[in-house]
């Protein structure tokens, strides 16, 4: 595994309903990345599909099966760029209907994601909760959690992933223009106490009347923001991250004087009321 992986988050505007066109701008923008020497290519939450169907009825013709014909034309082209690709669409299986991500390698499908945190707003009205773990998913080009969108706000998520052992934690979203406070405040605080690192691929433009917030950004394991993209251009942002850094969880400031251990140090004894429901 190589020591520093470059990454890069892509900031693009899907078309609602337009999952041809969706998918040829994904793989311009896979081979655009590959070309500036990207590992590790990001998309947003619903990249093939967008996001603001009004019912189960009206999306259901644009999910896919994972793996699938999306994923198998990514894949095509992560094997001809020897790259890895993460990207958003919405999932059949059966009965079931998710908000997904599907994890893509040289070798074809690597992984996959259904979202377990449903806000009340877009597809995610309709479709159904994630019956999956947080996974990690260990890769030549490092240790990779996902989570979408909403999943960020609840800090079990990515503590889960860092304990599990992700260096980097992708989160594909479509933030509206309400929430600035995520990627302003959030992203940098879960990177900051995980000791990992956050790439946050978002969206641009409006759909249906809603506007979506961009600031796609990647923070690192200081909780420091290492690049951030603007609020309203497609574009791709880019970053180095060193992996060591994020497998180093004690952290030495001044020897015998200043130590911290951010896995060690925790309490687990005293954290069960997290798993308690509320009514």
């Amino acid at each position: 595994m190589p020591p520093v992986t470059r990454i890069a988050a892509v900031q693009m505007n899907p078309k609602l309903m337009k999952n041809e066109k969706n998918l040829d701008k994904i793989l311009l923008k896979i081979k655009e990345a590959a070309t500036n020497g990207a590992q590790l290519i990001v998309f947003p939450e619903c990249a093939l599909t967008g996001y603001m169907f009004t019912s189960r009825a009206e999306a259901l013709p644009y999910a896919e099966a994972i793996p699938g014909p999306a994923t198998e034309k990514v894949a095509g082209l992560c094997k001809e760029s020897g790259v890895y690709v993460i990207f958003g669409l919405l999932e059949i299986d059966g009965k079931k209907f998710y908000n997904a991500a599907a994890l893509v390698g040289p070798d074809g499908l690597a992984g996959k994601y259904r979202k377990n945190h449903l806000p009340f707003l877009g597809i995610d009205r309709f479709v159904d909760k994630g019956d999956n773990s947080f996974q990690v998913h260990r890769t030549p080009v490092g240790n990779i959690g996902i989570l979408i969108c909403y999943d960020v706000t609840f800090p079990e998520s990515a503590r889960i992933l860092a304990l599990h052992g992700a260096d980097i934690i992708i989160v594909i979203t479509n933030w509206p223009r309400q929430r600035d406070v995520i990627p302003k405040h959030v992203i940098n605080a879960r990177a900051l106490e995980n000791l990992v690192y956050i790439a946050a691929a978002d969206r641009v433009g409006t759909e249906r009347k809603a506007k979506f917030l961009g600031m796609s950004k990647v923070a690192g394991t200081d909780g420091h923001t290492v690049v951030a993209a603007s609020m309203t251009k497609e574009e791709i942002i880019y970053a180095e991250l060193d992996l060591e850094l994020a497998r180093r969880k004690r952290r030495v400031f001044i020897p015998g004087e200043m130590e911290m251990d951010f896995i060690k140090d925790r309490r687990p004894e005293l954290y069960g009321d997290i798993v308690k429901p509320v009514n």
